[in-house]
């Protein structure tokens, strides 16, 4: 959710930033629907399109962020120092996460708890109740969520950031294999499935692995950030596509016919290593239909963009207390979509354009830039970048 890179040529980056967070928020109202394990559920679920919409983003979703943010990392090293990055890390991803663990998960564990018939009683009564136990899954019995719920990603990218730091300061300048070839597209894959198989049931989060997330993170700083990659993503790009259908096919079509191996095995590790080569090609899928379709640079990026930390930092508990206002009607699947799809984005939208982008204080904690005094809004030049209107 952070800002890649202003530059003209990077623009595909951002909108591919918007566009998996908007991807994120349909997945979650998603959630409310399917046969999954959510913190509430509706009363009635769909195991058909809502489902294969799930699927279809499930694996792929999470993966893209931490390409995007190794990548963020790498830019981000070549404009300030140590120092000035940590800072930045901390207020950036740290603040919205301390607003998301104290003021935004209470409510989602109180309406879990209620809705499983784990408590009774007004939000009131259980907030004390909230710093009991760690809340470590869902249906768990402990309450307090330190790691802020769907913010798991910021607790996650700003340890990567403190954990990586002084490797990345030492190595920023070097351009591993100089240029990336087919032999990096093969290799990868393989430390990828290595803590696919071996580490990802420790502690999964979002269909994967710390250590799998881990290795994205940093194969975006040192492979998918360089020069090098973007002609190798422009030849491989259809091909990768061409792949991720395939295994995309493969993997659906496993879940539905035989569901998720829950015992490691022979079949579970042929089930896993296609998920590794489904987010695999997926990345250099989406990349390549970034650079050739989102290199446009306009206001709306830049509005969107800037709205897209708040809109992800809110819209996990947006859409768990609406839906709670209609899980137990008895409307039909579609209409309940169509309300919560809608009800939620006019909410988190409403929400960022009337309060938080205006007051200062709040822009810090949702993770943004404050304004400065005196300063106008960003208009866009003829060149693609931005000025300030006076």
């Amino acid at each position: 959710m952070e800002k890649i890179t202003r530059s003209a040529r990077y623009v595909d980056l951002d909108w591919i930033k918007v566009l998996a967070t908007l991807l994120v928020f349909l997945y979650h109202c998603s959630m409310f629907f399917n046969s999954f394990d959510w913190h509430i559920k509706n009363n009635s679920i769909d195991q058909t399109y809502i489902e294969f919409f799930s699927l279809l983003l499930g694996n792929w979703i999470m993966p893209i962020f931490f390409v995007l943010s190794g990548m963020a990392t790498y830019y981000a090293l070549n404009r300030r120092n140590s120092k000035s990055f940590i800072k930045e890390r901390f207020l950036r991803l740290g603040l919205p996460l301390l607003l998301g663990v104290f003021l935004l998960s209470p409510p989602q564990v109180y309406i879990e708890r209620i809705t499983n018939h784990q408590f009774e009683g007004s939000f009131l009564e259980f907030f004390p109740h909230y710093f009991e136990g760690l809340y470590l899954e869902i249906g768990g019995t402990g309450n307090f969520a330190f790691f802020g719920h769907h913010l798991w990603y910021l607790l996650m990218l700003l340890l990567f950031s403190v954990i990586t730091l002084p490797f990345f300061i030492k190595t920023k300048g070097i351009e591993i294999g100089k240029e990336f070839s087919i032999r990096h597209y093969l290799f990868i894959p393989i430390p990828l499935s290595i803590a696919a198989l071996t580490v990802n049931n420790v502690v999964n989060l979002a269909s994967w692995g710390i250590i799998f997330y881990l290795f994205l993170y940093v194969f975006g700083f040192y492979f998918f950030a360089r020069g090098s990659l973007r002609p190798f993503v422009r030849k491989i790009g259809p091909l990768a596509g061409a792949l991720s259908i395939l295994s995309t096919a493969a993997y659906i079509s496993w879940v539905f016919l035989y569901g998720f191996p829950m015992e490691i095995s022979l079949g579970w590790a042929v089930f896993m290593i296609i998920r590794v080569l489904l987010v695999w090609n997926m990345i250099f899928f989406i990349l390549y239909l970034g650079d050739q379709y989102l290199n446009v640079s306009n206001q709306a990026l830049k509005y969107t963009s800037e709205a897209s930390m708040p809109f992800y930092v809110l819209h996990q508990p947006v859409i768990i207390i609406l839906g709670f206002f209609i899980y137990n009607l008895d409307w039909p699947v579609p209409v309940k979509l169509i309300i919560l799809i809608s009800a939620a984005f006019l909410v988190i939208m409403g929400l960022y354009e009337l309060i938080i982008r205006r007051v200062n204080i709040l822009r810090v904690v949702f993770g943004l830039k404050a304004s400065r005094p005196g300063e106008g809004s960003l208009v866009l030049n003829n060149t693609g970048t931005y000025r300030r209107k006076i």
